[in-house]
């Protein structure tokens, strides 16, 4: 297993990169401010199914061999990318599934699936996030120790603290969704969470 003073350090560490504004963080306060919280959970399912796989991955070398090919990650950044911000288009004109409807009219549905997969291509296609896993995981393996014990206990770790800042920032976008809605104020909602999902999407495509 893993020692209290090793998870002393571990715990903060990856608590500060993840609370790190970033693409998943991103994502999350938009769809706190578009579907909102609860639905919002799905994306974070796919998005913690990501960063689990990229986590074991770079414990087990494969992290390293994808960051010295960057050209793996290419087709993949770049319909990732052009994805979200064709989503983030269609909500700044306050047109598609995801936009938040205008006053007399329901709410269109995201299949969970959906967010799902927009969750899990944005964490699988950061560099940012096989960087940080790759530098800041294997150290706090022990070479004298089974290695799936620690790797489990690690992991789920890793993963308790992203659903938490996950939730903090989709939490925000739901608050900022309330905050607007009082002045009436849905295509400016549907703008703000348009401009950024496009940023998260060029972010992804060049980052």
């Amino acid at each position: 297993m893993v020692s209290s003073s090793l998870l002393a350090l571990f715990v903060p560490t990856f608590f500060f990169v993840s609370a790190t504004p970033g693409m998943c963080m991103t994502l999350a306060m938009t769809l706190g401010m578009t579907v909102g919280v609860r639905r919002a959970l799905w994306m974070m399912l796919g998005e913690l199914l990501g960063v689990g796989l990229i986590a074991v991955l770079a414990v087990i070398g494969v992290a390293a061999v994808m960051l010295n090919y960057p050209a793996a990650f290419t087709v993949f950044k770049w319909v990732g990318g052009v994805y979200l911000f064709y989503l983030g288009f269609q909500m700044w004109l306050s047109k598609g599934k995801m936009a938040i409807p205008h006053e007399g009219h329901q709410p269109r549905e995201t299949a969970p699936k959906e967010l799902m997969v927009q969750g899990f291509v944005t964490a699988v296609a950061n560099p940012k996030g096989w960087a940080f896993c790759i530098s800041l995981l294997p150290p706090f393996i022990s070479a004298d120790l089974p290695v799936a014990p620690q790797l489990i206990v690690l992991v789920s770790i890793i993963l308790i603290i992203e659903f938490i800042c996950l939730n903090i920032y989709a939490a925000g976008g739901r608050t900022l969704r309330h905050f607007l809605q009082k002045s009436g104020n849905v295509r400016v909602m549907n703008r703000i969470a348009g401009s950024l999902m496009m940023g998260v999407g060029i972010w992804l495509a060049f980052g």
